[in-house]
């Protein structure tokens, strides 16, 4: 059941959501050491626990929640896995499960209270915001790197907002020079979109084309791999982590990774005035609430509604006193 399973969502997701999915559910049949039909929802909440039991001899804790177990995201990716499989169990009424085990929230408190969409969630994520990189570490980084190539990922992320798969996924013919922009085609969700970048990008990416990629590469992606014995072949994603993680440390940075020079991109570019909606397309989100954290990681916006806000208060109880005088 667990092989075909994953031979349906293979079909329907991308590889590295087929891996996690994959390895959450080794991980909760392994735990709980059952067959499928004879789960109940008492074996999810011990796996649940397990889940939440420290590591490391419960001596390392982490600084965004104090917890000692697995990360909340991690845990509660993993039981939508199960949940997922169970879904599919059902849908297809053959497998002897009636029911699925992993509810998606605990009901409200007290009979009759009023309760959010979906209850109680299983599982508290904490509300974090990302870190993002200032202009002069931005530099330092980018300074760090020793190839044109390199360069050239860093700014596509921090100047264009991709992701690390977007990067590696550009082939030479996404790249349109004359009108600065990118056709990416390996966008989350199999969403593909065509977006701007700066002309830094394309004046760096030049330099690459002309003197350093093989000219005897036979692959059309455009990001290949410069020496050793995969010479000309594409460049993975360990290999631009290992790049991007030699240049944070000649750079003195004590974080710098893909994830974050995409955020990086979206709060500048927020930050000097470009609309949510036109960031959402940017970014590629099929949401504007994911959008949204820009709005709080841009600092001149809270200022700017605040002091708005604040000025118009001023004025109310200013107009109070001088009426009342």
């Amino acid at each position: 059941m667990l092989d075909e399973y994953l031979a349906f969502v293979g079909a329907r997701a991308r590889v590295n959501t087929w891996l996690a999915i994959a390895s959450d559910l080794k991980i909760f049949f392994e735990v709980v050491g059952k067959e499928p039909a004879a789960v109940r929802t008492a074996d999810v909440f011990a796996f649940l626990t397990a889940q939440r039991a420290p590591r490391h001899g419960g001596n390392v804790a982490r600084l965004e929640d104090g917890e000692a177990g697995l990360a909340a995201r991690t845990i509660a990716r993993r039981l939508s896995s199960v949940r997922g499989f169970y879904s599919y169990l059902l849908v297809r009424d053959d497998t002897g499960v009636s029911r699925n085990p992993v509810p998606s929230s605990l009901a409200a408190r007290r009979p009759g209270a009023r309760r959010g969409k979906g209850g109680v969630p299983l599982i508290r994520t904490p509300r974090t915001l990302p870190r993002v990189l200032s202009p002069a570490a931005v530099d330092a980084l980018r300074n760090a790197l020793r190839t044109y190539r390199d360069r050239a990922m860093v700014d596509a992320m921090v100047l264009g907002g991709l992701r690390r798969c977007e990067v590696l996924g550009l082939r030479l013919e996404d790249v349109n020079a004359g009108q600065r922009r990118v056709f990416v085609t390996e966008g989350k969700g199999g969403r593909q979109r065509i977006v701007p970048v700066s002309a830094r990008f394309f004046a760096t990416l030049a330099e690459y084309l002309a003197a350093e990629r093989p000219p005897e590469s036979a692959t059309r992606q455009l990001f290949v791999v410069l020496k050793g014995a995969r010479r000309g072949q594409p460049l993975l994603a360990a290999g631009l982590d290992q790049i991007l993680d030699g240049a944070r440390r000649r750079a003195g940075l004590e974080r710098a990774t893909c994830h974050q020079l995409r955020h990086t991109c979206f709060t500048r570019l927020r930050e000097a005035g470009m609309q949510l909606e036109a960031i959402q397309a940017q970014a590629g989100h099929a949401s504007i609430e994911s959008t949204r954290i820009y709005l709080h990681l841009a600092n001149d916006w809270l200022e700017t509604e605040y002091l708005r806000a604040a000025e118009a208060i001023e004025a109310q109880v200013a107009g109070s006193e001088a009426a009342a005088r």
